[in-house]
């Protein structure tokens, strides 16, 4: 039977022991490169919270994950998107509240329009930042697949983007008026054809939950229709109003 020296100084063995060095690096090292396409957890992605500066910085949205390292000025501490760093943070991206409780994934009790707006944004990372995976919860199951949740965000995402278009579809008929405001003289609307009215916008309340109105300029014969509202203090021919 051949010698331990004979067998430790022979060359497959070495081969051996250096292949074991080399694994034993690439395992240690592989938290600090860049983060392939995978199943993530919210505890492994709280860890890429730019905090390290040998990690890369995650941010999740919608359960989609990012790798947003190039952006380490505006996501890493100190910069202005930081709060979205290592979590997903969805609501925040509409809500504006980067504390607490607005650092959350669920958008329950947001409007068609506002779940558009999260759509959008992460259209945008997808379009602006390396896609590195799914992360495992409300958006994503263990298995990678969207969840009823997901579908139904993206669902009443899709019916904002239609109810925005026929908005826009509509008012596009009655072109809106001129607006200016400063501080020392306030506001002024006006027409260039037409009077200004104050009109509602009916699609609003499916798109945000609350009824809104516009300034539109309407021809002197169309006074006359339901639901114009002239402003308060304009004669009822002026082409501009004081607001």
């Amino acid at each position: 039977m051949a010698s331990w020296k004979a067998i430790l100084g022979s060359p497959t063995f070495l081969g051996l022991a250096i292949s074991a060095v080399v694994v034993s690096v690439v395992v240690q090292l592989s938290d600090r490169m860049s983060p392939e396409s995978r199943l993530w957890t919210v505890d492994e992605v709280a860890k890429y919270n730019g905090t390290d500066d040998q990690l890369p910085i995650l941010l999740g949205i919608l359960g989609s994950v990012f790798d947003v390292t190039k952006g380490r000025q505006h996501y890493g501490p100190g910069g202005g998107y930081h709060h979205f760093a290592g979590r997903d943070a969805s609501r925040a991206f509409v809500s504006g509240n980067f504390t607490g409780d607005g650092l959350t994934d669920s958008l329950q009790g947001l409007s068609s329009a506002q779940m558009k707006s999260v759509v959008d944004w992460r259209d945008f990372y997808f379009r602006s930042y390396k896609y590195v995976g799914t992360l495992v919860g409300r958006y994503y199951d263990s298995h990678g697949q969207p969840t009823k949740y997901l579908k139904g965000v993206e669902a009443k995402a899709a019916r904002g983007a239609q109810l925005m278009k026929k908005q826009e579809s509509e008012e596009a008929k009655v072109p809106s008026c001129n607006s200016r405001w400063s501080q020392d003289d306030g506001g002024k609307v006006w027409c260039d054809t037409g009077y200004p009215r104050l009109v509602q916008r009916p699609q609003e309340i499916a798109l945000t939950g609350s009824m809104s109105k516009r300034c539109a300029c309407f021809k002197e014969e169309e006074l006359s229709r339901p639901g114009l509202e002239v402003y308060k203090g304009c004669d009822y021919l002026s082409n501009s109003c004081v607001v």
